[in-house]
């Protein structure tokens, strides 16, 4: 995708400049415009408020202004300056693939008709089970995905007939609220009421601490690092915890290796390995270690042999032993060149040959680096790729034509999402089936988040009546 970024740049400094002015000290000049409040406290009971009349409302309500949402959402101008605003503003990304995340999570979230009743009849009459809201969630979002969690969540919560407060990560509110801004502006002007989906201008650890705590938030759905959804768990309402995953790639000898080499550097370069599904490491039975390399070299990758080079980059991203911020998201032309390394855009990915036990292969480091680790057999292959995934249950990807070894991993390394013989990304829909998040719940088991997961099912019971059986 070439895509021309020509006045974009301009067009996103002046959105961003016009959001600071719309600041003083601290303070939006109408509190609560489009669903941007100055404090939390006001921010929920708005959101409070208008959960009683829009639960009130028909599904068909609903749909309508789901399907604004959607429109408002896939306008060229507004997706360009979302995605240029995210990578501007956090400086992690690929903006071209911002803008498949933004447009996935746009059309692929399901919305109402996710919504399916049961029923049971029979000599004692007719009982209905129905989803149906909480009333107000309150959604954590990150800075990796700061308008497509917002997007993606507020899609499944509206249709669950929730209202939703929003907590985006510091690092990317310009973003979040220019997203909010336009998700309230396409519903008010279809009909729908002000205040579904609300956040403020300036988050800060207090405020979230806020909605946490707060009385009339019924849900909090935390999409993030193991801090904060650690805290959610912690808050004694029910949560549901999207959190960190340290996905492994498994090659055994009978992979179509081509396809592997390329299928594993486009899932690993995507938006610069920012989301959880990509692959973080990979492992490869030895018979095609040396064939896995070559093809993934040929599609982009570029190999540190020097043990001197790889322990450079060791300290240049991990620093004492600690993530450095400055290179989570940054490309692998950045990031070599800051160990005086100069390439030019084909390069995607860098890769290097460690030890099971190397710093790359057991942190999640959000960037587009991947280890290399030979095992003898898809059975040292299996164990030490669940071993690397440490329990997270998030993503793992496995390539093999040989039935009985994918059927082996799968059932040993539990993940939410397993993709077999294709890029990470196929399992969130891009060229593979099924529907989209950006909210994937491992820790709390909801798995891949739609509307139904923001649902309490409720029984109404008919006796004696209604069964024409």
């Amino acid at each position: 995708m070439n895509i021309d970024t020509t006045g974009i740049e301009f067009i996103v400094k002046k959105v961003m400049a016009e959001i600071d002015c719309a600041v003083e000290g601290g303070k939006p000049l109408r509190d609560g415009e489009l669903g941007i409040f100055n404090d939390m406290e006001n921010a929920i009971d708005a959101a409070f408020e208008a959960q009683k009349s829009f639960m009130r409302q028909p599904m068909a309500f609903r749909s309508k202004l789901i399907a604004a949402m959607r429109a408002e959402m896939l306008k060229k101008e507004n997706m360009e300056m979302i995605c240029q605003m995210a990578v501007e503003e956090t400086g992690m990304g690929n903006y071209e693939h911002k803008l498949l995340k933004h447009e996935l999570a746009t059309v692929k979230t399901p919305g109402v008709e996710d919504l399916v009743a049961e029923a049971f009849t029979g000599d004692d009459g007719l009982t209905l089970v129905e989803q149906s809201p909480y009333g107000v969630i309150g959604s954590v979002s990150p800075s990796t995905n700061p308008s497509e969690t917002v997007i993606c969540n507020s899609i499944g919560m509206l249709a669950a007939g929730n209202t939703v407060v929003f907590a985006p990560h510091p690092s990317a509110k310009k973003t979040s609220a220019l997203t909010v801004k336009l998700l309230n502006k396409a519903i008010v002007e279809a009909g729908g009421p002000e205040n579904l989906i609300v956040t403020t201008a300036e988050p800060t650890l207090d405020s979230a601490n806020t909605m946490f705590t707060s009385s009339k938030i019924t849900l909090l759905c935390a999409t993030g690092g193991p801090g904060v959804v650690k805290t959610v768990l912690q808050s004694g309402k029910k949560a549901i915890g999207a959190g960190a995953g340290n996905p492994p790639a498994l090659v055994d000898e009978t992979a179509d290796i081509e396809k592997a080499g390329k299928d594993i550097v486009d899932g690993c370069c995507f938006d610069n390995n920012l989301p959880c599904i990509a692959e973080k490491e990979v492992v490869v039975v030895e018979q095609v270690a040396d064939y896995l390399i070559f093809n993934m070299k040929k599609n982009g990758a570029y190999e540190l042999k020097d043990a001197k080079k790889i322990a450079e980059l060791e300290e240049l991203v991990i620093p004492g032993g600690r993530l450095s911020r400055d290179y989570v998201g940054r490309s692998a032309k950045v990031i070599l060149k800051g160990i005086g390394i100069e390439v030019d855009d084909s390069v995607r990915v860098i890769i290097m040959e460690t030890g099971k036990d190397h710093i790359f292969a057991v942190e999640e480091l959000m960037m587009p680096i991947l280890p290399i680790i030979r095992v003898k057999n898809v059975a040292e292959g299996i164990d030490l790729a669940v071993s690397l995934e440490h329990g997270y249950r998030h993503t793992a990807i496995m390539h093999s034509t040989n039935i009985n070894n994918l059927t082996e991993m799968a059932k040993r390394v539990q993940t939410t999402i397993f993709v077999k013989n294709g890029p990470s990304y196929a399992g969130i829909g891009v060229g593979g089936e099924g529907y989209t998040t950006f909210t994937i719940a491992g820790p709390t088991g909801e798995g891949l988040t739609s509307a139904k997961t923001f649902t309490r099912k409720r029984r109404c019971v008919l006796v004696g009546g209604f069964t024409i059986k």
